[in-house]
């Protein structure tokens, strides 16, 4: 999170990952340790930072990202382009202290990176190399014995070159050219072909092969899942913790919403400053209801980004098994609701109070939770949204658009019963909340208050019942509560829906990745380097 300082980070994660075996003193220490092994003790109160907050460098950030990952002390660690966007002198700061990693607490550990134009210092780093082209193996074997490789197959490094640019060049086929530094000039995919044959023909790849047809042969049983992590409910406690504090730092999470909602609430206290009690004051409430519950409520999507940045974070962690799909949606839920009562109470109170609607507290309360729990439910619609589209400016518009049209069949625009039945009344009035919002502020508002009848009759007064019986069309069988009591089941129906769209995504994932291996079971070039070794490079 951009939020969190380095210190904040790990040691949040430290809680996450490490057995409740562990006391919170060993946790802070192997957290305090880890950054210290990755040299970022200077930059232990600084904050991650990211768009429009300053923060740290590009290569901290990926130190930061390492820490987070080897608190555990894997024995097996991948590493996907660790130096990418970084320069020379960053790249290699920070493979040479992944490399240290190998010696950590005295236990060897195998690293396998990816990675793409590494300077000849951060080549010097890697004890095996790993060519590929195309998904086919060039070669493998000790990075120290590359160089001999080319040039025993007829393809050299020149002189003063860096012998990974050359194995680069030589064998990359995406432009199709001659290579510029061969004068018999045959093409990059002859060369890729010769150099496929000269590894194929050596002893290494013999060597390789006799590995690993004997590891298939072992019978090492089932692996079994990450063990050793926190309790569920500490899984609760600190993702709770982590995220009300990003919520506080992060403007665009709620701050600015809040700044918003006030303006707003000015303008529409301001707008229906004291509507009295006349017969005109009848559509001025309705109107004034329907933006509060409209429009107030749709401004809730303002913090899409910050969802979308969250469910980057959820899967990327989610996926290295810090902690459970369940924790993060409960965490996410209790973090928010301080923030969304503000939101409620503050522009609540000034769109209730300066229009001079019903002075009783208990209609107060009412109105707050309605729009309260309103707020909750469009936040719970958009975790839905960005769990399946995580894209800022997509996002926005799929949630903009399904919430327009809950607007337009929610029955103010136009009446229940005229609503075309096909689709606005039959499921579109019934599924959108806006329905149960309109229907509880209006019974909230008008029951009880008595107008002059401008329509003349037989009566010269006209009842708050009668106004929402006949000319809103509310359904008056049942109470205020009802509605209010539906818009809870509806949040409540939106958050287990998310968390169960983000554990089938979850297992869906899996299920790719675990038919895309079988799949590949009996086609495997390379299982693991035959000798154990401290760091490994593919190219």
């Amino acid at each position: 999170m951009t939020t969190l300082t380095v210190g904040e980070a790990v040691h949040y994660s430290a809680q996450l990952q490490l057995p409740e075996s562990m006391s919170a003193s060993e946790k802070k220490e192997r957290a305090n340790a880890t950054i210290r092994e990755m040299g970022l003790e200077d930059a232990f109160n600084t904050r991650i930072g990211g768009w429009g907050a300053k923060g740290l460098s590009g290569g901290q950030k990926r130190r930061v990202s390492i820490c987070i990952e080897i608190l555990t002390r894997p024995k097996l660690l991948f590493l996907d382009e660790p130096t990418s966007g970084l320069d020379s002198a960053a790249s290699y700061y920070v493979m040479s202290r992944i490399a240290r990693l190998d010696q950590m607490d005295g236990a060897r550990r195998t690293i396998i990176a990816s990675i793409h134009q590494p300077s000849s210092e951060v080549f010097q780093l890697f004890n095996s190399l790993c060519l590929l082209s195309a998904g086919k193996t060039v070669y493998f074997g000790p990075a120290s014995a590359a160089n001999e490789f080319f040039t025993s197959s007829g393809f050299p490094c020149p002189t003063l070159q860096n012998p990974s640019d050359h194995f680069l060049k030589t064998i990359n086929k995406d432009f199709e050219q001659h290579v510029e530094d061969i004068e018999r000039g045959i093409t990059v995919e002859e060369v890729i072909d010769t150099l496929i044959k000269s590894y194929k023909a050596s002893e290494g790849y013999q060597q390789v092969r006799r590995n690993v047809a004997d590891m298939c042969k072992l019978d090492c049983g089932a692996l079994e899942k990450k063990r050793g992590r926190a309790s569920f409910l500490n899984q609760c406690q600190v993702l709770t913790r982590r995220s009300f504090k990003n919520m506080h730092r992060d403007w665009g999470y709620y701050w600015l919403r809040i700044v918003i909602y006030v303006a707003l609430s000015l303008g529409l206290g301001t707008l229906y400053y004291d509507i009295g009690s006349s017969y005109e004051s009848i559509q001025s409430r309705g109107s004034l209801l329907m933006f509060v519950a409209s429009f107030l409520t749709f401004m809730t999507i303002g913090g899409f980004p910050s969802l979308v940045e969250d469910m980057k974070i959820f899967e990327r962690e989610r996926l290295n098994g810090h902690y459970s799909s369940t924790a993060f949606m409960i965490g996410n839920t209790i973090s928010a609701q301080p923030y969304l009562l503000l939101i409620s109470v503050i522009p609540g109170g000034l769109a209730y109070y300066l229009p001079g609607l019903q002075k009783n507290y208990k209609h107060f309360l009412y109105f707050i939770s309605v729009l309260y729990v309103c707020m909750m439910l469009v936040e719970s619609l958009m975790m839905i949204v960005a769990s399946l589209v995580p894209n800022f400016l997509m996002g926005i518009i799929t949630g903009s658009g399904i919430q327009g049209f809950m607007i337009l069949g929610g029955g103010f625009f136009r009446l229940p019963r005229d609503l075309p039945r096909p689709l606005w009344r039959y499921p579109v009035f019934y599924v959108a909340f806006h329905r149960y919002a309109y229907q509880g502020l209006f019974k909230n508002e008008f029951e009880g208050l008595v107008f002059p009848n401008a329509e003349g009759g037989a009566s010269a007064f006209i009842t708050g019942e009668e106004i929402l019986t006949h000319q809103w069309q509310v359904n008056m069988s049942y109470s205020k509560w009802v509605d209010l009591a539906v818009l809870f089941g509806m949040v409540v129906f939106y958050r287990v829906l998310f968390l169960v769209i983000i554990k089938i995504a979850e297992k869906v994932k899996s299920s790719n990745v675990t038919f895309a291996a079988i799949r590949r079971k009996h086609t495997v070039q390379i299982l693991e380097n035959p000798i154990a070794t401290p760091l490994h490079g593919e190219k």
